[in-house]
């Protein structure tokens, strides 16, 4: 057996060098809604998206039987739900934006819908934000801005679910939010902001 050194405060330092990425360092953005729902505003959404997720990474294990024992070979991929938390403002604008959304992929009143997948899918990014920042500078003005540690992106999502809020006299001092779950058909992750994504290698 080899002997393990041991390990000190200060080495621990020297591995975490960038400080480590904050959950609460984030940023959702849903560029574009399918054409059938005008007035999608990104940049509301930006803000109000108070909560996600990065994606898990699953490979979904087949097993094979021999003589008593079970072989594990790797089997198909899958990709989980992904889900949104969103605070509600009082315009109630992008809570209207998912239900209309929703409703022209499946009508309220009679059931029918878009019947071409490409009409109602889109995609969008998650940019996991550090702390650093960086200055930018134009002929005018010099700005600060933040480099993504890692964007992921995901293709062709649509919902599936905007969750009720709930009501009551009960409840005071907070303000209401709901979420919204969407299917993947899969996703990209890379180190760029400039919203393509990169294939993992």
């Amino acid at each position: 057996m080899t002997a393990r050194n041991i390990r000190t405060i200060t080495d621990f330092k020297s591995q975490l060098a960038g400080g480590a990425a904050r959950p609460n360092l984030f940023e959702v953005a849903i560029p574009s809604f399918p054409s059938f729902v005008n007035g999608w505003n990104d940049e509301k959404f930006n803000f109000l998206c108070k909560a996600a997720a990065l994606p898990a990474s699953n490979v979904a294990p087949i097993d094979v039987p021999f003589r008593g024992r079970i072989l594990k070979v790797a089997g198909d991929r899958t990709f989980d739900t992904w889900t949104v938390t969103v605070i509600n403002d009082e315009d109630f604008q992008l809570r209207t934006k998912f239900e209309q959304w929703m409703n022209q992929i499946n009508k309220l009143s009679n059931g029918t819908g878009a019947t071409r997948p490409a009409s109602y899918m889109v995609d969008a990014y998650v940019y996991q934000l550090g702390r650093g920042q960086t200055k930018e500078s134009t002929s005018n003005t010099t700005s600060a801005s933040q480099n993504p540690l890692r964007v992921y992106k995901f293709y062709d999502i649509f919902p599936t679910n905007v969750s009720q809020i709930e009501l009551s006299y009960d409840t005071s001092d907070t303000i209401e939010e709901f979420t919204v779950e969407f299917q993947v058909q899969w996703w990209s992750a890379g180190t760029t902001g400039d919203q393509n994504g990169t294939e993992i290698v």
